[in-house]
């Protein structure tokens, strides 16, 4: 008997390896679950360099106006220059192995929940990291001597009472416009954890209220602004006392466990990419599975601190 002519699925256009179908297939299936579920990484600084450890990024403080006197020579003011360097940090990783004998053993598909579990580790990680660097940026000096730096607003019940939370979001963007940030002609963002989200969504003396401006629906539990502030939730945001985890780079160890709200314009932190996000499998003939890693090397820090407001309980 001749032996059958198999179609390997895996195997493009008939030659090559195996599995290459298979590897690009999973690799899109983590890139997906990564961008499906990073909440804040489009609503901070965003800057992909080629080589090297850091990025820079220049701040210039606002020039100022005076009267001329008749006659007198005019020969420029200073307009002071400063700037943030934000560095790599180690590459972060999320992986699994699969042996043959359970991939053979099992009756449903493996690689694909394996992937999205990947994925999701990596955008976890993320938001986490962005939220921590929009802290550090609320908690900041200023920038120039003549400037202001970031701002904390407490707020007792902030994290039980919906009118509360509601009035200290519109707090925080007083405070950045009172420091010049441009809150009209820029996004502005409040970060909040799931529960404290569904508190204001049920709030119906203002968020909800047609009559003052609300657009939300108690029916559909959704609002989208409070007060022009564009309110998103994620479970990601680290609000703990991670002051001593060694996991995470120092510079991000914080004690958040009394934050309620991070309220923001994109100037309010930065993220550097060296790596982008990736993906490698391969085959390990000594241990009879699959090795697949999910990465990216990126960096997080603050930019121009007075853009962030903290809201804690105390």
């Amino acid at each position: 008997m001749a032996n059958a002519t198999v179609s390997r699925l895996g195997q493009s256009e008939g030659t090559g390896d195996v599995q290459a179908l298979f590897l690009k297939v999973f690799a899109g299936e983590v890139i997906t679950a990564f961008e499906q579920n990073v909440i804040l990484k489009p609503l901070t600084r965003q800057r992909t360099i080629q080589s090297g450890k850091s990025a820079q990024f220049p701040a210039m403080y606002k020039a100022a106006a005076e009267y001329h006197t008749p006659g007198a020579e005019i020969v420029g003011a200073k307009i002071q220059h400063n700037e943030v360097v934000i560095t790599i940090d180690d590459l972060l990783i999320s992986h699994a192995f699969i042996a043959n004998i359970d991939e053979a053993m099992s009756h449903y598909d493996v690689r694909a929940p394996y992937s999205t579990e990947l994925g999701l580790a990596l955008a976890l990680a993320y938001d986490k990291n962005v939220a921590r660097n929009i802290a550090r940026a609320a908690r900041g000096a200023a920038l120039f001597s003549a400037d202001s730096g970031g701002s904390q607003i407490t707020d007792a019940d902030s994290d039980t009472s919906d009118t509360s939370l509601a009035a200290s979001i519109w707090a925080a963007k007083l405070a950045m416009e009172q420091k010049d940030v441009p809150v009209d002609s820029s996004p502005v963002y409040c970060a909040l954890r799931p529960a404290q989200w569904y508190l204001l969504a049920q709030e119906n003396t203002l968020v909800l209220n047609r009559d003052v401006g609300g657009d939300g629906s108690y029916s559909q539990g959704k609002f989208s602004m409070i007060g022009g502030v564009d309110v998103v939730k994620s479970q990601a945001l680290p609000w703990v006392d991670s002051s001593s985890d060694s996991d995470i780079p120092a510079s991000y160890r914080l004690n958040l466990s009394t934050t309620t709200a991070l309220i923001f314009t994109e100037a309010a932190a930065a993220t550097v990419q060296l790596m982008g996000l990736g993906m490698e499998s391969e085959y390990d003939i000594r241990r009879q599975g699959n090795l697949m890693v999910a990465k990216y090397a990126v960096g997080h820090g603050p930019l121009i601190n007075k853009c962030a407001v903290e809201v804690i309980t105390a």
